[in-house]
């Protein structure tokens, strides 16, 4: 039997792309849509290349243990050494921005101030530790900025953490971290296939921290005046011949956490100082961008998975 490329999900919106891609090129593929399933030890996995874009969100979607039934798929698969993109290390990353810092760090990648703090009044003792005057929450298990959000004060946070607004991350974990000022409202986004850099986004963050690029996150606008003279500046645009020493860095750091595919994004504060804050390893594109600047990130993801088939 051929090989093919196996690709394992738990979204198909986030999957279309990519399948027309494969379509196109003509490659051999088979979905594994791990929402619920059965894993049977015993036996022996398929050959091909399989392609990991399990999403830290998943539970957003009603998946809820479907980070855990991959980690135990993958561990299967890399059992038996099949040839998998995005493995175990790779899905530990994902769904722990603990992880994911640690990791930054241990790669000599500057991350923002962080406390990680279970329980609500340890929340507001970390922020109380951390000191400063702005910072942010946000979930240790999340996906597109959701669950972020700012504060000024103690007061503010306290006000939140007991009222019924409060959304608790759904592993019990929450972030206290340093707020970054950016000089402009937006972050930049990296993205990379096969472990190499393939261009990088400017994301607008003016409207808020949800910053998931992939086309089912974004909400058209409900009217488009047709001749005004200012076009409204897009949420997503890739930067043409970006170029900064922080690729290199990140590139070493991909390798030594066998990531192969994934988007890391930073911002700059006044001083023009890079913290990074955020790895995606079930990375998305946004179609927009792409075609006003003639790169496309799930074309590159097809060819390279083609390209790792005996």
């Amino acid at each position: 039997m051929a090989e093919k490329i196996y690709i394992l999900h738990e979204n198909e919106e986030w999957t279309d792309h990519l399948i027309k891609r494969l379509d196109e090129l003509n490659l051999p593929y088979e979905e594994w849509f791990l929402d619920k399933g059965t894993v049977d030890l015993t036996s022996t996995p398929p050959k091909g290349v399989f392609y990991n874009r399990i999403s830290a969100s998943s539970h957003t979607r009603d998946h809820r243990y479907a980070p855990e039934l991959t980690e135990a798929i993958l561990a299967w698969l890399e059992r038996h050494g099949r040839k998998v993109f995005n493995g175990s290390h790779a899905l530990r990353l994902e769904v722990s921005k603990v992880n994911q810092y640690m990791a930054l760090n241990g790669s000599q990648i500057r991350t923002p101030k962080t406390v990680a703090a279970v329980g609500k009044a340890e929340i507001i003792q970390a922020a109380k530790e951390l000191n400063l005057p702005s910072f942010i929450t946000k979930h240790n298990r999340a996906g597109k900025g959701l669950g972020v959000q700012l504060f000024h004060s103690i007061e503010a946070l306290s006000e939140y953490v007991e009222g019924p607004s409060f959304e608790p991350s759904i592993d019990g974990i929450t972030l206290i971290q340093e707020y970054i000022q950016a000089p402009e409202p937006y972050i930049t986004r990296c993205e990379f296939v096969g472990g190499k850099f393939i261009y990088a986004v400017r994301v607008d963050t003016s409207e808020g921290f949800e910053l998931c690029p992939a086309d089912a996150c974004t909400i058209d606008d409900l009217f488009c005046p047709v001749g005004e003279e200012a076009e409204e500046k897009p949420k997503f645009e890739i930067i043409e011949h970006f170029d900064d020493p922080i690729i290199e860095k990140y590139e070493k750091f991909l390798q030594q956490n066998n990531i192969d595919v994934a988007g890391i994004e930073f911002i700059r504060n006044n001083n023009g100082e890079i913290f990074t804050y955020d790895v995606n390893t079930n990375t998305n594109y946004n179609s927009d961008a792409e075609a006003k600047a003639g790169k496309y990130g799930m074309l590159e993801l097809a060819k390279f998975l083609g390209s790792q088939l005996d």
